[in-house]
């Protein structure tokens, strides 16, 4: 680790394989507190690279445990925190709506860790029990077209650096990797990221990894679609902004998608929003996010008729239907 400081102190980056080979450190106990966290913030300061954030991620799904899912061609949506705008669970709930559309979802998460609410929250709320069971995994997703991994059960490196990243309380690259340690790895994904720096990195990363791929920043700095500004989607084959009426879709105040200040008045809004008793904007902002991910999955598809078939899912009771099919399944 001595080697790996002194060569961020002289200003250099680590390979790849170098950060692969902290993350296997990492899981092994060979370091300590004041060492990670050293790394980290080293890090932290002159901003990730692309291969040293995928050398932690090829680190930690190494060691983690593995799911074969290969079969299914599927879709994961998950913004990437850290925005701080607090919103109720939108990925989650746009990614029944996919599933309630007829296409596979493999959704990989966590409890909160920037806003009131993850989707692990909102899951475990409705009494959703989580597996690591593959034939489990794969049952759900024959029956639903959703499946869930809750992250803690797969990641095994990542308890060995919680208490470091803790105890330093801010935002270090770690925060970065939960989307890409998926551990189905899905042949596609819509992540979300709160700057267009960000965005860039990821766009670049998964140029790397080889995976169909789409990558949303709202230009006012939300991790997803918000409809309260434009946003800039880039995959492998397109890179547009777009803006909330090109989906035909008004602009919304940022208070129209606030999540509330408990995880109750969260969950509250994401089952409203499946049962037709959400406000207007509340509905919106999840059509506008699950057509962005049929698009990205489906090429067949604009995001224009994409907005249709989630609007449809949503005011049929599909997307209700599918997630009450999920719950049963999974409780």
């Amino acid at each position: 680790m001595k080697e790996y400081l002194l060569k961020l102190v002289d200003g250099q980056t680590l390979s790849r394989s170098e950060t692969h080979d902290i993350m296997i450190g990492i899981t092994q106990q060979r370091y300590n507190d004041c060492q990670i966290a050293s790394l980290l913030m080293a890090l932290q300061t002159r901003g990730v690279t692309v291969d040293e954030l995928l050398g932690f991620r090829d680190g930690l799904l190494e060691t983690g445990k593995k799911v074969n899912l290969d079969d299914y061609n599927t879709l994961d949506i998950v913004g990437t925190g850290g925005d701080g705008k607090n919103t109720f669970n939108i990925s989650t709930c746009s990614a029944f709506v996919i599933a309630a559309c007829g296409y596979k979802v493999t959704k990989h998460g966590n409890g909160s860790a920037t806003s009131v609410s993850g989707a692990s929250n909102v899951l475990q709320a409705h009494g959703v029990k989580f597996s690591d069971d593959e034939s489990q995994l794969r049952r759900s997703l024959e029956q639903t077209n959703f499946c869930y991994l809750h992250a803690p059960l797969f990641a095994y490196g990542m308890k060995y650096v919680g208490p470091t990243r803790r105890a330093m309380g801010i935002p270090t690259c770690f925060n970065l990797l939960g989307p890409f340690v998926n551990p189905c790895h899905p042949k596609n994904s819509l992540h979300g990221t709160a700057n267009h720096d960000l965005q860039r990195l990821y766009v670049n990363a998964h140029q790397k990894i080889g995976d169909n791929y789409g990558v949303i920043t709202s230009y006012d700095g939300y991790d997803e679609i918000s409809l309260t500004s434009g946003f800039k989607l880039i995959t492998n084959y397109f890179e547009k902004v777009f803006t909330p009426k090109d989906l035909g879709l008004n602009y919304l105040d940022p208070q129209e998608i606030y999540g509330g200040s408990t995880p109750e008045e969260a969950w509250k809004i994401f089952d409203s929003v499946l049962e037709g008793t959400s406000t207007e904007a509340q509905k919106n902002v999840i059509i506008a996010n699950a057509a962005c991910g049929i698009a990205v999955m489906d090429r067949n598809q604009s995001i224009e008729d994409s907005v249709l078939m989630a609007r449809e899912a949503l005011e049929s009771g599909k997307a209700l239907e599918t997630f009450k099919k999920f719950v049963e399944l999974n409780s």
